[in-house]
């Protein structure tokens, strides 16, 4: 596989733009970047839906997916190019396309997890922190 097949397969999917992601090239949905190439020209980068995935990926194929430490504890996985075939890279883009996609154009797809929230089906997502803490006055007899 060669970077430019990858982008071929990439761009097979809905909303999908070619762009810059750390200085090297990439693949990206509505500006939100899944994929890219690595500065060795090599390996690429695929986004994960979590840490578990990748620990699968690299004990299950260790002659294609491998990490650094750089991704050690992040939900990404890195592919040697020479080994990825043409199936398995485009589960891998889709996946990681599904991640970053808007629910409309995962929904285009056909994508039955579109509508699923991210904690899980059936469940609310936690609601979001308060920014800043309330005031109170102080009990000085007042």
């Amino acid at each position: 596989m060669r970077w430019e097949q990858l982008v071929k397969l990439g761009r097979e999917l809905p909303g999908v733009g070619e762009g810059t992601w750390y200085r090297t090239p990439g693949l990206h949905v509505c500006g939100r970047f899944f994929c890219r190439l690595k500065e060795d020209g090599r390996s690429v980068v695929f986004r994960l839906e979590s840490v578990e995935e990748q620990e699968f990926l690299v004990a299950a194929r260790p002659h294609v997916y491998f990490i650094t430490d750089h991704y050690r504890g992040y939900a990404a996985v890195l592919a040697r190019l020479d080994t990825l075939r043409v199936a398995e890279c485009r589960r891998r883009l889709e996946s990681a396309w599904r991640l970053e996609a808007p629910k409309s154009l995962a929904r285009q797809r056909g994508d039955s997890r579109a509508g699923v929230s991210p904690a899980g089906p059936g469940r609310r997502p936690p609601r979001p922190r308060r920014r800043r803490p309330v005031r109170r006055r102080p009990s000085g007899g007042r």
